[in-house]
């Protein structure tokens, strides 16, 4: 009797430790007791939480385009790329406004437990009407941010006056991807990759553990393995990045940020980009989706087929590059003149 008594508090214990492991701790909000300064200007939207923001380029005042700029994963305002890679010069002939902003749990933007595939687009229309952006908007997005800018051109395709996707991270359970296709490239990255991402697809509940645990492989974006998912050529990148202003992008915790975004990225989505229409059928603004045909993150072959079957698109695949390649000298140039001017 005793023995059974101690194997079921053994149990008992277990159960509680294992539920226990599995529960990521409450984040630290920024402004609140004991969680970070806030130092960033931030907009209040409609459930009462906050987004931080950052301007660059010339002022709205004066601007001829308003373009907000959507980051990637594990990053900040601080990184948007398609305003910081720009000669000053550029910018005030071409008249561009950028505002980035830390999505939710990022940076110093409040996180969204609630999240989903919309809600965020309706973050980025409500700061581009509290900041005054007008009627229409171009919207950029690199990496994981990429992947938001196919619910924008979904949700909010009346608010658009153009969009650009740098190298969009791929869903490998989008429907409309041929089983073959998907799983074949599934199978192409790392074990680690595999199961993080198969763990936020089916048992999301289990990310903060899985991502956080030692025993088993995990995400080699989150373990920082740079060498099993970057080219060469990202590799050389990275070397020469500057990395000031970017040490810590989730002050708040990893877990509404770098986990949130896998769940939702990874997750089931309400709607299929491959079924998506084109918002601009008279030709009044174009969308662009830039690619390198060497990026080992994102699936050439995937994005080759979601292009095949959305012709609207402005297709750029970039010989020799990987991931990295929007941070490659004169990229953010070619990229704006193409969204904004068709190249000229």
């Amino acid at each position: 009797m005793m023995f059974r008594s101690l194997a079921f508090l053994l149990l008992v214990g277990l159960v509680a430790w294992a539920y226990q492991a599995t529960q990521p701790p409450p984040p630290k909000i920024c402004g609140s007791p004991g969680g970070p300064p806030i130092t960033a200007p931030r907009i209040k939207l409609r459930d009462g939480r906050y987004l931080a923001y950052k301007e660059h380029g010339v002022s709205k005042q004066v601007a001829k385009y308003n373009i907000i700029f959507v980051h990637g994963f594990g990053s900040s305002r601080h990184d948007a790329v398609i305003a910081t890679q720009l000669s000053p010069e550029l910018v005030e002939d071409l008249g561009v406004y950028v505002v980035s902003f830390d999505r939710p749990g990022y940076g110093e933007s409040d996180p969204d437990p609630k999240r989903t595939v919309k809600s965020l687009v309706l973050d980025i229309e409500e700061l581009a009407d509290q900041l005054g952006l007008g009627p229409k908007f171009y919207v950029v997005g690199n990496s994981m941010g990429g992947q938001v800018i196919w619910s924008c051109l979904q949700y909010i395709p009346h608010r658009l006056a153009g969009a650009t996707l740098y190298a969009p991270v791929i869903n490998y359970w989008w429907p409309g991807f041929p089983a073959n296709l998907s799983t074949d490239t599934y199978y192409k990255q790392p074990p680690g990759d595999q199961w993080a991402l198969r763990v936020a697809h089916h048992i999301p509940w289990l990310t903060y553990w899985w991502n956080t645990q030692t025993f088993f492989p995990s995400s080699s974006v989150i373990v920082r393995k740079p060498e099993l998912i970057f080219s060469s050529q990202d590799l050389e990148i990275l070397r020469n990045m500057n990395f000031s202003g970017r040490e810590n992008n989730k002050p708040q915790g990893v877990f509404e940020s770098n986990h949130r975004d896998m769940m939702i990225g990874f997750g089931n989505w309400e709607f299929d980009p491959m079924e998506i229409k084109n918002p601009f059928p008279n030709s009044e603004g174009s969308v662009h989706l830039w690619q390198g045909d060497e990026d080992r993150l994102v699936p050439v072959e995937l994005q080759r087929y979601i292009v095949g079957k959305l012709p609207w698109i402005h297709y750029h695949e970039l010989p020799g590059s990987g991931h990295l390649f929007p941070y490659k000298d004169g990229m953010s140039e070619a990229v704006l003149k193409a969204m904004l001017t068709g190249g000229k």
